[in-house]
């Protein structure tokens, strides 16, 4: 169950610097899909409950970043199926939470830690049908990237894997263990995509070559070589994207959107589609997450400075 209260956030006013606001793929892609999601989650810095497929894709992300500290010719399934039960415990100590996915009310109840860790066995194991590790030395990963976008926020992402040819190409490599989208739904995967790609690019002054997706629950491989036009619209795309974040926030206009994946949303009790109420945001949250401060005659739903 998600609580209503609203955790703990810095009065900005005074707190002695505010962070320039920072926009991810991520948290991009949550407001494309549902404005009240991205408030609730930036803004208002709601907690969610562990949830079994993140956890689950956290576990594979570490497996296969761990991987590559292998000398070449030991990067096997069996030394990755070996990285599980290491990894898990690593993320464990890391965050409790995440053991108590299979307590009675958890979101893998029913389920046994040897039964959960089986299924990302499974998606592991899909990795090496897509590729040999061993033919390959990434020149980084889990690669966080960062650059100020001229006229929109800072942009900031974490790169799973950067592979640079002796020539200089750049292949930018996102794992998902989902699976791959049907035809004509690959757009948001790709934005992400091409919003590393275009990071890098303003970082590096190159331009990223390949930009791939593996999808281990099925084995699909995505990929798009993208071009300047592709990288310009996505900057235009984000700043557009950030306006709209603003609007919002000065306006108070956090409309919710009802979708699909409504069901799978920690914030259905907060939510005013299915008969919730969204919290007070915090007092100062809007300065300190956006840079920016609501309009008089905004909705009401920020508190005063004096609370």
């Amino acid at each position: 169950m998600t609580t209503t209260a609203a955790p703990d956030v810095p009065d900005a006013s005074s707190a002695a610097e505010v962070r320039t606001p920072a926009l991810s793929p991520s948290r991009a892609s949550d407001f494309m899909r549902c404005p009240l999601l991205f408030r609730l989650r930036v803004v208002d810095r709601l907690p969610e409950p562990p949830s079994s497929a993140a956890a689950r894709g956290t576990l594979v992300h570490a497996v296969l970043e761990r991987l590559y500290d292998a000398p070449v010719g030991e990067r096997t399934p069996e030394a990755a199926e070996a990285l599980l039960p290491v990894e898990w415990d690593r993320l464990v100590e890391a965050e409790p939470r995440y053991a108590t996915l299979f307590d009675a009310d958890g979101d893998a109840a029913g389920t046994t830690p040897e039964q959960w860790i089986a299924r990302a066995r499974r998606l592991v194991g899909t990795y090496f049908t897509l590729e040999d590790p061993n033919r390959l030395e990434p020149e980084a990963r889990e690669l966080r990237v960062e650059t100020a976008l001229d006229g929109g926020p800072l942009l900031r992402g974490i790169v799973d894997r950067l592979d640079v040819a002796p020539g200089g190409a750049m292949r930018v490599v996102d794992y998902k263990t989902g699976r791959a989208p049907g035809p004509g739904f690959e757009a948001g995967a790709l934005f992400q995509m091409r919003f590393y790609g275009l990071v890098l690019w303003r970082e590096r002054g190159v331009l990223p070559r390949m930009l791939q997706l593996l999808y281990l629950g099925d084995g699909q491989v995505l990929r798009a070589q993208p071009d300047e036009h592709e990288l310009e619209a996505t900057a235009t795309k984000v700043r557009a994207l950030w306006t709209a974040v603003q609007d919002a926030a000065r306006t108070g206009d956090w409309r919710p959107r009802r979708s699909r994946l409504c069901g799978w949303c920690a914030h259905r009790s907060v939510c005013p589609e299915f008969g919730g109420t969204p919290p007070v945001i915090p007092a100062g949250a809007l300065r300190a997450r956006l840079g920016v401060e609501p309009e008089a005659g905004a909705r009401p739903d920020e508190e005063s400075v004096s609370g």
